[in-house]
């Protein structure tokens, strides 16, 4: 059994345990989960086991009540009536949010804070942990001596807080795999990937690649392989789920501009101008967000091209759909040792992989790599 703890229970964890639910009782196809049933473990083997959240209006509810509360369907499994949401670590993480919003460090101290939150996931023999958490402002630090300082003042993000919790957990109990799916720097943070190291943690990242980023990486290898001189890229998302409120507030899209944006130069080799980020909130979108891009290029003789690109994309769902693979494959690293980081992995899941200063690289490219380290093939190719 691959057993997982979910740390935020928003519209992506709630697309993600009714999703894996269905695809366990046959009730669905696994489009959306790249490596399908590839890998030797099974949508069936892996299990949620907790999930922690601070929204007052979520905590103590059990994932079912969520699900039919806030699920976009009427399908809901229910075996998760057995995952009550459990108050997490907040540390200011919903700052500036119309959400009500405690976490448990508030009344009894980040330590036991901490102390608590790693016996739980001893008792519950948690294996992999996937942060899908709200988008919040998060710097790396670098040293692991100044992590832990931090981390037991008081003085580190919520995101930070449970990636360092995870070593904690590794290091007394067992080892675990740390999947950060949000922009905060954890995978590109060699105080943090040191840490994990020396404390038999894997921690993989940062930011699930899901909707238009991996589009334009596969768009400028197209663009780099024929030798195309790209003048420019704009593209800009409007959504209408709490992540994209949360970007309105400019130090936490910030995060999403440098995951996003970085993929230009390592691509392409060189320095485009471009504007790629999220640019607005509208609720009546809901999850399905509004993507356009243009890009302008030169080719041969000098003559310039576009392309011009619109897309609708459901959010959560297309997060989710990886997170089915990145469970199975965070329980892999543990059975190989490898701990730290992947970059194997990293590169084809994630906008921004780690270790810090890997390069971003096509999506095509990446899931080579990713195959290459499984050490699976591709049955379209076998003779």
């Amino acid at each position: 059994m691959i057993r997982v703890a979910i740390i935020g229970q928003g519209l992506v964890a709630l697309h993600f345990e009714v999703g894996l639910e269905r695809l366990k009782n046959n009730e669905i196809p696994d489009y959306g989960v790249p490596l399908r049933e590839w890998l030797p473990y099974k949508y069936s083997d892996i299990e949620i086991v907790a999930s922690y959240d601070v929204d007052e209006s979520k905590v103590g509810k059990t994932v079912y009540e969520l699900a039919r509360r806030d699920y976009p369907g009427d399908s809901i499994p229910g075996s998760l009536k057995d995952i009550v949401v459990s108050r997490g670590i907040h540390l200011n993480s919903m700052k500036g949010l119309p959400f009500k919003a405690r976490g448990r460090e508030e009344d009894k101290g980040i330590e036991v804070a901490l102390n608590e939150l790693i016996d739980e996931w001893r008792n519950l023999n948690v294996d992999v942990l996937i942060n899908v958490m709200t988008t919040e402002p998060v710097e790396a630090i670098g040293d692991p001596r100044e992590i832990e300082r931090r981390a037991l003042h008081g003085d580190l993000t919520a995101s930070q807080t449970y990636a360092y919790a995870a070593t904690l957990y590794a290091a007394k109990y067992r080892p675990v795999t740390f999947v950060n799916a949000i922009p905060s720097p954890l995978a590109n943070d060699p105080g943090f990937i040191k840490l994990c190291t020396e404390r038999k943690c894997t921690i993989l990242g940062d930011d699930g690649s899901t909707g238009a980023t991996p589009f334009t990486a596969d768009l400028l290898e197209h663009m780099y392989e024929r030798n195309r001189k790209v003048i420019d890229i704009a593209q800009f998302n409007i959504g209408g789920n709490t992540d994209f409120l949360s970007l309105n507030l400019p130090e936490r899209n910030i995060m999403k501009k440098t995951t996003k944006s970085g993929i230009v130069k390592d691509i392409l080799g060189y320095e485009a101008p471009n504007y790629i980020r999220p640019t607005g909130y509208l609720e009546p979108l809901g999850d399905k967000k509004f993507v356009a891009m243009i890009i302008e290029y030169y080719s041969f003789g000098e003559f310039k091209d576009e392309f011009y690109i619109l897309m609708r994309i459901n959010d959560s769902p297309a997060l989710a759909g990886l997170l089915v693979d990145l469970a199975r494959i965070g329980r892999i690293a543990l059975d190989r040792q490898a701990y730290g980081t992947i970059y194997e992995v990293n590169a084809f899941y994630m906008k921004r992989p780690g270790p810090h200063g890997s390069k971003a690289v096509s999506k095509y490219h990446a899931f080579q790599k990713l195959l290459n380290w499984l050490g699976i093939s591709d049955p379209r190719y076998k003779v």
